[in-house]
């Protein structure tokens, strides 16, 4: 049975190991991006993320000191029945890690720059943000997302005027998007693109994105050969590893899409920094727990 309680174990758990252990797939980009840089200092950046890296998972310790807003991606499965159940699971577990790994208290009003305290540090008003999708799947899906502000600050977005070409203009946006950034988003980054929809509908497209491993391609030829070219691009601008130069800007580029209105283009830029956490667990409707 899924419970309130269970979603606030699972909660936690996935917070713990998405804060403090870097993804396989990550680490594996990180590693080649060093063997790639042919400069002392691209190298030695990099060298210092990989023994980052090490030190959190050896001490449980965050990866970095900016924890991230919360962020979580719900699948919904069959039998799920209570939403809110899920909802104050997840905000439960949000607050007992934020006492137990610690967090940093990052969620504030938006106008007031006020916060809470203590396990409320990271509980604000509409956050932590939630975003739920259906699937034909036994009981749930929680994937924790926690997203920093340096790489959030520079997200790119814009309509462009549909035509013929829109390809060659959607590639120029997404450097220019990375030439402005330089080294704010932390590079190497995981650079997610949205291409169509709506204007809200494509900012969550480019979010969503960045949760696709590194080096697996889009499904549509089409879109894996333009986040190829983009990737060749993005790292030909030579502004390399926390933006001191070489070989490698971003680790890979991944490009979702939506159809959209004939009169519109919606295109936009999300960046993920180097500590590119996330962690998911699936949780069964007999309440056993698989964490992924």
């Amino acid at each position: 049975m899924i419970t309130k309680e269970l979603i606030t174990d699972v909660t936690l758990t996935i917070l713990i190991r998405a804060e403090t252990t870097l993804p396989a797939d990550i680490k594996e980009a990180l590693a080649r991006a060093y063997e790639r840089e042919d400069t002392e200092i691209a190298m030695s950046q990099i060298g210092a993320m990989l023994e980052n890296v090490k030190l959190a998972e050896a001490t449980q310790r965050p990866l970095c000191q900016d924890t991230g807003s919360p962020l979580f991606f719900v699948t919904l499965g069959n039998g799920i029945a209570n939403l809110s159940d899920i909802e104050s699971g997840i905000i439960a577990g949000v607050k007992a890690a934020t006492e137990k790994i610690p967090l940093r208290p990052n969620v504030v009003d938006a106008l007031t720059r006020s916060g809470g305290t203590g396990e409320d540090a990271n509980i604000g008003y509409r956050m932590p943000h939630v975003n739920y999708k259906v699937a034909d799947i036994d009981g749930l899906e929680i994937l924790a997302f926690p997203k920093g502000g340096g790489s959030e600050n520079v997200s790119a977005f814009t309509m462009l005027p549909p035509r013929q070409d829109a390809e060659k203009a959607i590639k120029q946006f997404v450097l220019d998007a990375v030439l402005n950034a330089a080294g704010k988003p932390c590079p190497p980054t995981i650079i997610g693109v949205g291409i169509g929809g709506s204007s809200d509908m494509v900012m969550s497209l480019a979010k969503v994105a960045l949760l696709r491993p590194v080096g697996v391609r889009h499904e549509d030829a089409r879109i894996a050969r333009m986040e190829a070219e983009l990737l060749e691009a993005v790292n030909s601008t030579g502004i390399g590893p926390m933006g001191l130069g070489g070989r490698t800007t971003a680790l890979d580029v991944h490009v979702e899409t939506a159809s959209t209105h004939i009169t519109s283009l919606p295109v936009a830029v999300n960046f993920q920094c180097w500590a590119a956490r996330k962690a998911s667990a699936r949780v069964y409707s007999s309440g056993e727990v698989e964490y992924l």
